[in-house]
């Protein structure tokens, strides 16, 4: 007993020693090259930080309690919201297509152009930070909750069945143990993003919160103030993110089970493009719906809440309707040149750093704080000192896209892995098969649903990512575009822009969706049920 027990102490120690070291490294690293940079008014030292910290802690104190309190009721909202939504999903199953096209496309809609309109439609007050957080995360908890609601075996159900029991004893008995993996990593996923949106909300016009510290900062070109904010910001998102992993393993305990599912029915060309367009239709019916509806029951002013018919007319059949789609089509066209690098590199460099860490769990635990570190800082504090640094074509812009997508795609593919069957592991270590062949046959095929639910999330926050950098830093863009339109409160254009990233954004996650609906018939089949 007390061999195992020291066994079990052991590794815990070292993950512990190394997660340690890699802190250590990075500050280290980051004191060398604010050091080589010194005088070029990009990067502070952490001393210099904590120097600054000390100084203006009161400030700094009153200003973290906003955001936190504001960051925390949208993190509850957004994930009490991705829970109704996935059990909704679940209990109705013909209407799942619809209810995640909803969701879809309200998390599509980007924060750079949704702030400014919440701040005129809420007025002064919490509401658009509480509102932006809510947004900016319960779709990240969305996605993999409705992933491990379907990671059962198919076996598990015909017996909860065989007893007479039906969807509650399923749901409550097999469907939410097999969640608690990919909710607990959306959870994870959600932190940063919290914080990010309330942000941003701070932004448009409020009063108090670190994002007013920042914009005064960025304005003063104090840079020791600017990476003091994003310091605290990124260690309140780090705090959640270990708070969270300290409650999954303490409640995972059990290992991932063996999924073993039927082919999903083939289903003829012909109902598959009728699903299609009839799910298609009925999302953009209740979305034009709920924007019309929102829109009359507050009977909200034309000039700035602009209703459907407004864009229709903007984009289509006012005068200057075709000036108004060249510049529209050039701001995407200069957009597009960063968004799709970004995206592609985001996600091979988080997987390829899950898989690292698979293969090498001596590093894991440093690997990891520095990944959480670099995520959790807010884009909206640092993207104008990187692009000062990287200049502002598209090396500064698509590092920026592929930091954001990096994340979760990492965290994804992290618990994918980790899903591997250890029954299947232990046949193969029978055979002295060795860890790529185990990587290859067993954890990566189990990790397939994780990476394409990272691969849909990240569409929608690559495209935050490019207008947040657009918008504060290169100037060119649709996210300029939105960011000169509010300030010039030329709302057609503001609400045209909306409806277009949106519906591209849309459009982005359907294709990712169709390669996954591919892949996932073959290697992960329970998934394809519906």
């Amino acid at each position: 007993m007390s061999a195992a027990a020291d066994h079990g102490v052991a590794p815990t120690t070292a993950r512990r020693f190394t997660g340690l070291l890699g802190v250590v490294s990075l500050v280290v690293g980051w004191e060398l090259a604010a050091r080589a940079l010194e005088g070029a008014f990009i990067l502070a030292a952490p001393s210099d930080v904590a120097v600054w910290i000390v100084q203006n802690a009161g400030l700094l104190g009153r200003a973290f309690r906003v955001t936190l309190g504001n960051a925390a009721a949208g993190f509850v909202a957004g994930n009490l919201a991705a829970v109704m939504l996935a059990a909704l999903a679940l209990a109705w199953p013909r209407g799942e297509r619809v209810i995640a096209g909803l969701a879809l496309l309200i998390f599509c809609l980007p924060l750079v152009a949704t702030g400014p309109i919440l701040r005129v439609l809420y007025g002064p007050g919490p509401g658009p930070q509480i509102t932006l957080a809510a947004l900016a995360v319960y779709y990240t908890t969305f996605v993999p909750l409705l992933v491990g609601l379907r990671a059962a075996p198919s076996s598990w159900f015909d017996l909860v069945r065989s007893y007479g029991r039906g969807a509650m004893a399923e749901l409550v008995h097999i469907r939410a143990a097999a969640a608690l993996p990919y909710l607990f990593a959306g959870l994870q996923i959600a932190a940063p993003a919290a914080f990010l949106g309330a942000m941003v909300g701070e932004f448009t016009g409020a009063e108090r919160g670190m994002g007013v510290l920042t914009i005064r900062a960025t304005r003063a070109l104090d840079v020791d103030a600017i990476w003091a904010l994003a310091t605290v910001a990124a260690a309140a998102s780090m705090a959640v993110y270990a708070a969270v992993g300290v409650i999954a393993r303490a409640v995972l305990t059990e290992p991932p089970p063996v999924i073993l599912s039927p082919p999903p029915m083939p289903r003829t060309g012909g109902a598959r493009g009728r699903a299609i367009v009839l799910t298609t239709a009925a999302v953009l019916g209740f979305a034009l719906l709920l924007w019309w509806g929102a829109m009359e029951l507050f009977d909200l002013n034309r000039f700035f809440a602009k209703r459907p018919d407004d864009v229709w007319a903007a984009l289509v059949t006012a005068p200057d309707a075709a000036e108004t789609r060249a510049t529209l089509a050039q701001a995407l066209r200069e957009t597009s040149v960063y968004l799709l690098p970004g995206f592609a590199a985001g996600l091979a460099l988080g997987t390829g750093m899950a898989v690292a860490l698979t293969l090498l769990p001596a590093i894991g635990a440093g690997a990891t704080a520095v990944a959480v570190a670099l995520r959790s800082v807010p884009i909206v504090t640092t993207a104008p000192l990187v692009v000062l640094l990287l200049g502002r074509g598209a090396v500064g812009t698509i590092v920026l896209v592929a930091v954001m997508v990096f994340f979760p795609t990492f965290v994804a593919c992290l618990h994918g892995l980790r899903q591997a069957p250890g029954q299947v592991i232990d046949v193969l270590d029978s055979y002295a098969a060795g860890p790529i062949a185990r990587l290859w046959h067993v954890q990566l095929p189990a990790m397939l649903p994780a990476f394409f639910a990272a691969a849909r999330m990240s569409v929608p926050a690559s495209v935050l990512a490019v207008t947040v950098v657009e918008w504060l830093a290169t100037g060119r863009g649709i996210g300029s575009l939105m960011a000169l339109s509010a300030s010039l409160s030329d709302y057609d254009m503001l609400w045209s822009s909306v409806v277009i990233v949106a519906l591209l954004s849309v459009a982005g996650y359907a294709g990712v969706g169709a390669v996954e609906r591919r892949v996932l018939s073959v290697y992960a089949a329970e998934q394809m049920t519906r």
